[in-house]
């Protein structure tokens, strides 16, 4: 009943909303040149009123409860003619009007469109962000987790190939420090099916990622940052497909298309399906589990590392008119298979056990701008009914050769046939209202609820089924904003968290509640209309999520006794643009981190080491700093390079026995040690070539090459190994990879075929808890698009 209510309660608070809708109009568009080529950065002003938009990336533009009646469109671009558009508007009305504009006379045949594109305007925020434009992305076979990974300060760090699990380091902060989002929607009951190592980049826009002090309206309780991903509003009728194969029988799809009325009735569809077989080579010190010969460093084909996901997200709809910009119901579907070839270590081996996942998720969307003069609100909500299983029905061991030997009744590691459901549910509001030009407040909340239930048809009478396992989260915030444009902006920040768990048996359950208080402010100014500057400042709290207080059923042990971590966070940056002969650019970022954390969060080895366990640090201070250049030659050569360092100290003093219960009277001697498993120094180095008209007018090819470096670090405690971190296998080797691609497109994007060769030098690549990742691939991607 609580979950019909919550959403029995979303729908009612939407439509109260509608109620207030005024008698206006709304117009969009798109800005086109006369080859029919999108402009980005074309101003767009609405004579007689301060209203002033610029087209996106796409070319397209829009304006939102607007008087009805006849106005004037001013439109101007650098390198066009100016052009006036009269337009007449019915009330209620919801018109399209695209627009062409001419070259100006004597301009010469080539000319660059400048203007702020959306990514830009994000780069430009007071907090420390850095926004992806995905849409440069799209020939490629990159999924999420893949772009981020050429961030400065990021590291993704995968326990394998497609579909394995990951751990993103944002500035040293890792797990679930980090919060992900889609549109500003939190994803953490977005289920297995969804992660960003398995979304493809081609869903996505844009990708924004906040270092270290997060905006209230995100609606989080992140403690190292946040990434969102930006699908964005692409209502025009399009269609986007690809496919891509290669290495390992890897094969990937996506399908993304849109249809929308001229009366604003919209169906929107994504759609991706990923497989491998994952059976790469990997270097191991293997034993055969008959003879007991022993292999060291033996080259070996994973055999038990299939992966393969299906997804899915409609919406249905009503865009562009006068109740609401968006009002859209959608179902999310998704499900997963994944084999498991390894446990937290390489060493543990299995043939048998598996995972399987069903996301099904209905969704409210609701977004109006000028509900009332100024007021903008947006409302979200979904429940996923789907399920996860944990499957061990084989009762045998397994050795790197694939040889297999029965082990009496017990599974592989425990014999289990577990299905369950965390039924998650979350509703996300925000509300924005501009006092003035300069000034304006907030309000946003973010409440989440988990509940898992689960039966095992192996083990239907075992107790833990029994236990009661659900955790209620609140997360209010409240902000203000104030802005000159071009000049200055600052932003202070409240949130009000609540955490609620119940666990136990049903019998005998215990209930815990928790509330933290956080602030922060973040302020932006512009030196010159060259050079920007930016500090930060925030407490900010983490709750203990689910997963950590109840473990994850595969390889993550439960800890119902973590504390809640808090942070004081401060964050410094530069960004500075520059120009010579208008032909050579320059764009230079710099940015500074130190961090405070308490009760501190990380994971290790439980006490068998087959199997990972969230516990506290009573404190870890983090310095860090990243910087990043990037070049470009009259729009054909473009070279880039970043390069991030972090470090991470332990600053507790005392050990705790978990035994005794009680701290040691003797000095740690991991006191003030770096981190273990954490890299503490990587750079990103990237370089591409555009060449147009290749074979005819039109068509157009792109090549260019990656490379990764991240210098050794330490696996375990650097105090209980020697001074060489890779010695005795106690640390993690400096690690170098090459990626190089080609892409080919023809008649202006509609067609393009792109060549991609990862790790070409073949390198051994290592990365969480030193599982090895892919050995050299190759794969062909094809693409088409179009946009009517």
């Amino acid at each position: 009943m609580k979950i019909k209510n919550i959403l029995l309660s979303g729908v009612l608070f939407t439509f109260h909303l509608l109620s207030f809708a005024q008698n206006t109009a709304s117009i969009s568009g798109q800005v086109k040149d006369e080859a029919g080529q999108t402009l980005p950065g074309v101003s767009i002003r609405l004579q007689n009123t301060n209203q002033v938009t610029i087209t996106d990336d796409d070319g397209a533009y829009k304006f939102s409860s607007i008087a009805a009646g006849t106005h004037t469109f001013q439109v101007i671009a650098i390198g066009f003619a100016k052009q006036n558009r009269e337009v007449t508007l019915a009330p209620g009305q919801n018109s399209i009007l695209n627009i062409k504009l001419k070259a100006s006379v004597g301009q010469l045949a080539d000319v660059t469109v400048t203007g702020r594109t959306a990514v830009k305007e994000v780069n430009r925020q007071a907090f420390n962000v850095t926004a992806i434009d995905a849409t440069k992305l799209y020939n490629t076979t990159l999924d999420v987790s893949g772009a981020l990974d050429k961030v400065a300060g990021v590291r993704v760090r995968e326990s394998g190939g497609v579909g394995s699990d990951f751990n993103l380091s944002l500035n040293g902060f890792s797990g679930n420090h980090v919060k992900y989002f889609i549109d500003g929607i939190p994803m953490d009951n977005f289920g297995s099916s969804f992660q960003i190592n398995n979304i493809p980049i081609n869903i996505a826009e844009r990708i924004e990622v906040y270092k270290g002090v997060v905006p209230m309206w995100l609606g989080s309780d992140a403690l190292g940052g946040a990434i969102n991903i930006v699908t964005g509003d692409r209502y025009r009728n399009f269609i986007d497909v690809s496919y891509s194969f290669g290495s390992f029988n890897t094969h990937r799809s996506v399908l993304n298309t849109a249809v929308t009325t001229k009366k604003g009735f919209t169906v929107q569809l994504n759609a991706f399906q990923n497989y491998s077989d994952n059976n790469y080579k990997v270097t191991i010190d293997a034993a055969d589990i008959y003879t007991g010969a022993f292999a060291p460093s033996a080259t070996l084909r994973r055999f038990h590392d299939t992966y393969h996901n299906e997804s899915i997200i409609a919406n249905v709809g009503l865009v562009n008119k006068k109740f609401a910009d968006k009002l859209l119901l959608g179902i999310t579907l998704g499900q997963n298979y994944k084999e498991i070839q390894t446990g937290a270590r390489m060493e543990a081996v299995f043939g048998g056990w598996h995972r399987r996942g069903r996301t099904i998720m209905p969704t409210l969307k609701y977004k109006k701008t000028d509900l009332i003069k100024g007021l903008d609100v947006t409302l979200n909500a979904n429940y996923n009914i789907g399920y996860d299983q944990n499957i061990d029905t084989v009762n045998a061991r397994f050795d790197w050769y694939g040889n297999r030997k029965p082990n009496g009744s017990n599974g592989e590691r425990s014999r289990t046939h577990y299905k369950y459901r965390n039924n998650p549910v979350l509703v996300t509001t925000m509300a924005n209202y501009k006092l003035s030009e300069k000034h304006s407040i907030a309000v946003s909340n973010v409440f989440t609820m988990f509940n898992r239930k689960g039966s095992d048809e192996l083990n239907p009478a075992s107790p833990e089924l029994e236990d009661v396992k659900k955790s209620n989260k609140n997360v209010l915030g409240v902000g203000y904003n104030y802005d000159v444009e071009d000049k200055w902006s600052a932003a202070v920040f409240g949130r009000l968290i609540n955490l609620h768990n119940t666990s136990g048996t049903s019998n005998n359950s215990s209930k815990n509640n928790l509330n933290k208080i956080g602030y922060g402010l973040a302020s932006t100014y512009f030196i010159n209309k060259n050079l920007q500057a930016k500090a930060s400042y925030e407490l900010t709290n983490r709750m203990p999520n689910a997963e950590e207080i109840f473990g994850d059923v595969e390889n993550l042990e439960g800890n119902p006794n973590l504390k809640p971590e808090s942070s004081n966070n401060i964050n410094l940056g530069f960004i500075y643009n520059f120009k010579l002969n208008d032909i050579n650019r320059f764009s230079i970022t710099a940015n500074g981190v130190y961090r405070h954390a308490t009760n501190f969060i990380f994971t290790r080895y439980n006490q068998n080491q087959q199997k990972l366990i969230a516990d506290n640090k009573d404190g870890v201070s983090t310095i860090g700093a990243d910087g990043e250049v990037r070049y470009s030659f009259k729009n054909w050569l473009l070279a880039g390079a970043s390069v991030t360092y972090q470090y991470l100290k332990n600053l507790q003093k005392y050990d705790f026995d978990n035994i005794s219960g009680q701290y040691y009277t003797n000095v740690s001697p991991l006191y003030l040690n770096q981190m273990p498993n954490i890299p503490h120094l990587f750079a990103n180095a990237d370089l591409s070539v555009s060449l147009k008209d290749v074979g005819r007018k039109g068509n157009h090819l792109t090549l260019g090459s990656n490379l990764l470096f991240v210098d050794q670090f330490w696996l375990y405690w650097p105090s209980e190994g020697s001074r060489d971190a890779s010695a005795n296998k106690r640390g993690i080797p400096t690690q170098v990879s090459i990626d190089a691609n080609a892409v080919y497109s023809l008649k202006n994007g509609r067609y393009n075929i792109a060549f991609e060769a990862k790790n070409i030098t073949d390198a051994r690549l290592v990365d969480n808890f030193s599982l090895q990742k892919p050995s050299r691939g190759f794969y062909l991607n094809l693409r088409y698009f179009l946009n009517k």
